[in-house]
């Protein structure tokens, strides 16, 4: 076994590095895991970019996060949106929070998940600290991010509002075979070839 010095382990990451994503780029597929904050937004964004002015083929997806900012799931729900070709997401281990949100912006016969996958809707969470005026300012923007999250959630799955409303009010937890019956997950998938 050769023992590489420090340059020569760095160079030799940076070529892994650049395996694995040229590997991912020339099969159009992304991955979001961690907490969605705004440098994962950015990035995605950025890559969600890059494969869209490649090609207009289709772009997958696999997202596993517990959610994070808001506004930066909102950043990547739109740029899945607003790009020409179609995103296929996967979702794998816990998509919650933020993470549900951006997996609801594509249309529900794109959206699929692995066998052990967990999904979790909630009410967003905000700090709440500063002054009295402060506070209430914050209290009214969660109020209506709550509510334009919640009419996302029961567009996308076809629940009623109501019942959204309520399954959010707290922690909603769902096994993969729950959020098919919800309507959140298309299809549970146990192999690459039932993407094709």
């Amino acid at each position: 076994m050769i023992k590489l010095d420090g340059a020569e382990e760095k160079a030799e990451a940076v070529r892994q590095f650049s395996f694995l994503d040229r590997t991912l780029f020339e099969r159009r597929t992304l991955t979001l895991f961690g907490e969605i904050e705004t440098d994962v937004a950015q990035r995605t964004t950025e890559k969600l970019l890059a494969l869209a002015y490649a090609s207009d083929d289709p772009i997958t997806l696999y997202l596993g996060s517990p959610g994070g900012h808001v506004e930066s799931g909102d950043t990547i729900f739109d740029m899945i949106r607003f790009i020409r070709p179609e995103v296929r997401i996967v979702g794998t281990g816990w998509v919650g929070s933020a993470a549900t949100h951006i997996y609801l912006s594509v249309d529900r016969a794109q959206r699929f998940c692995l066998p052990n996958t967990r999904f979790l809707i909630h009410q967003p969470a905000g700090g709440m600290g500063g002054t009295a005026s402060d506070v209430e300012i914050h209290a009214r923007e969660i109020l209506k991010t709550r509510a334009r999250i919640n009419r996302v959630i029961a567009e996308q799955t076809g629940q009623p509002l109501e019942r959204i409303e309520k399954d959010t009010d707290r922690d909603y937890w769902m096994s993969a075979e729950e959020s098919v019956e919800y309507g959140l997950v298309g299809r549970i998938i146990t192999s690459i070839d039932q993407l094709a």
